[in-house]
């Protein structure tokens, strides 16, 4: 029964898709309604704001309406939107960011805690709170190497800088989530003795 309405909800998409291609603005409109939600859940962990993601999302879905005709129907459309908003993301920070404040020093393998230790009693609106915190270069190495799942060396051709100083933005990201996670985890205690 679920493959029934997985094929249903494929075949709703391409009547959608269609109609963007013929820059239908009904079907815009409804391709941005439905993945709204998808689309602001990938760039609110790239911002720093609300009215940020909204503007990556809006930039995204853009290039999604541009660039339409180069999408595979014979494929599943939600991977290539979230290619698109990472993309989208990735040019927002090296447009908007100085690269003097990218980290540059070789970072240190020792392993303090795993990103799964570190983030695994959190909820994840906590996570995401904790995240969009983090320095906009820490921020975007992290989310593009634990979220993502990109190389450091992937990483470092995509933002143009060196792999060390991918290395380095994502142990400092992990670093400074440990210190958020201990110190909630002590304002936790702290109110549950009083």
């Amino acid at each position: 029964m679920a493959m029934h309405g997985r094929e249903e909800e494929q075949s709703v998409i391409q009547k959608i898709v269609k109609g963007c291609k013929a820059w239908d603005r009904k079907s815009q409109k409804e391709l941005y309604r439905l993945y709204y939600a998808y689309g602001m859940s990938i760039t609110r962990r790239y911002s720093s704001t609300e009215e940020q993601a909204i503007s990556i999302l809006n930039d995204s879905f853009m290039k999604v309406f541009q660039n339409i005709n180069s999408y595979d129907s014979g494929r599943s459309f939600k991977p290539w939107l979230r290619q698109i908003l990472v993309n989208t993301a990735v040019n927002h920070f090296k447009t908007t960011q100085n690269r003097h404040q990218l980290v540059s020093f070789e970072a240190s393998e020792e392993a303090t805690r795993t990103d799964e230790m570190i983030l695994s009693h959190l909820s994840y609106m906590e996570i995401l709170e904790m995240v969009q915190e983090l320095p906009p270069a820490s921020r975007t190495v992290f989310n593009l190497h634990v979220i993502e799942g990109y190389t450091h060396n992937e990483i470092a051709e995509m933002l143009g800088l060196a792999e060390g100083t991918s290395k380095s933005n994502l142990a400092r990201a992990r670093k400074l989530l440990q210190n958020k996670v201990e110190l909630s985890n002590r304002e936790v205690k702290s109110h549950g003795q009083e």
